[in-house]
C-alpha cells in the first residue's frame, strides 16, 4: 500500500489559487493601484508614503523578495479611469491591447463616407444616421440588393407593394417621389441612386460606401 502525503492549506488560507500552465513558473506579481493624490485626505499619507509602506510590507512578509516601484504619469485633464492609465502607463500588455482595440473602433466611429447596414436596418452618412422612414429604407434596399442592375419602377412596385391594397399602391410618378424624398435624405451622397432616363434608377457603389449585410445574394440570383 502506497502512503501520499497530502499537502493541505490552512483553514484561514483563502487566497485564490490559479492554475499554472504547464511549462512555467511563477517569478513574481505585479499590482495597479489606480488612485491620484488629488483623490487622497487631506490628513492620509500622500501617493509616495503608501508605496513606501507598501514595499516596507512586502519585505516583511517575503524579506527575499526584490521589489521596484514606478509611479504612472499622464498629462493633466487626460480623462479615463486610473486604473486603465496606469495599467498603460506601466505596460500592461492587455491594457495596451484594448487601447488599440478602442482606438480602431473610435477611427471607425469617425469614418466618412455612406454606411449601408443592412443587418441593422440604418443607413450612416459621415457616421451620422439618417433619417430614412421604413419604406425608404427598403426602397434603398432594394436598390443595393441589385447593385450595377438598373430597376423599373414597375419592378420596384411589384417588389415593395406586392402585399399592399390596391388603394395604397403607387403610381411610377410616385415612386420618383419617393426616390426623390430618399436622395435628399442622403444629402451630398445622394448620386449613389443613378437615374437611368427611360428605364428606371440604380444604385451604383462609390470608394467611399461599405455594405455591412449577413452574406445575402442578389435575389436575382434564384
Amino acid at each position: 500500500m502506497t502512503t501520499q502525503t497530502l499537502t493541505q492549506r490552512p483553514a484561514h488560507d483563502t487566497t485564490p489559487r490559479r492554475h499554472v500552465p504547464e511549462g512555467t513558473e511563477v517569478r513574481g506579481f505585479a499590482l495597479y493601484v489606480g488612485l491620484a493624490d488629488d483623490k487622497i485626505g487631506e490628513n492620509d499619507p500622500k501617493l509616495g508614503a503608501i508605496v513606501s509602506q507598501i514595499k516596507q510590507l512586502v519585505a516583511q512578509l517575503a524579506p527575499a523578495a526584490e521589489t521596484y516601484a514606478a509611479v504612472a504619469l499622464a498629462p493633466e485633464s487626460s480623462g479615463g479611469r486610473d486604473i486603465d492609465v496606469v495599467r498603460l502607463a506601466l505596460g500592461d500588455p492587455a491594457a495596451a491591447t484594448k487601447q488599440k482595440v478602442e482606438e480602431i473602433d473610435d477611427e471607425q466611429d469617425r469614418a466618412g463616407g455612406v454606411t449601408i447596414d443592412l443587418t441593422r436596418k440604418r443607413v450612416l452618412l459621415d457616421s451620422l444616421p439618417a433619417a430614412l422612414t421604413y419604406r425608404e429604407f427598403e426602397l434603398l434596399q432594394f436598390l443595393v440588393l441589385r447593385e450595377g442592375r438598373t430597376v423599373s419602377r414597375e419592378e420596384l412596385i411589384e417588389g415593395l407593394w406586392s402585399d399592399a391594397p390596391e388603394s395604397e399602391t403607387p403610381s411610377e410618378r410616385t415612386i420618383d417621389v419617393h426616390v426623390r424624398r430618399l436622395r435628399v435624405k442622403l444629402a451630398h451622397y445622394q448620386d449613389i441612386v443613378r437615374t437611368v432616363r427611360g428605364i428606371g434608377y440604380r444604385f451604383d457603389r462609390h470608394a467611399d460606401v461599405a455594405i455591412l449585410q449577413t452574406s445575402t445574394p442578389s435575389p436575382d440570383l434564384f
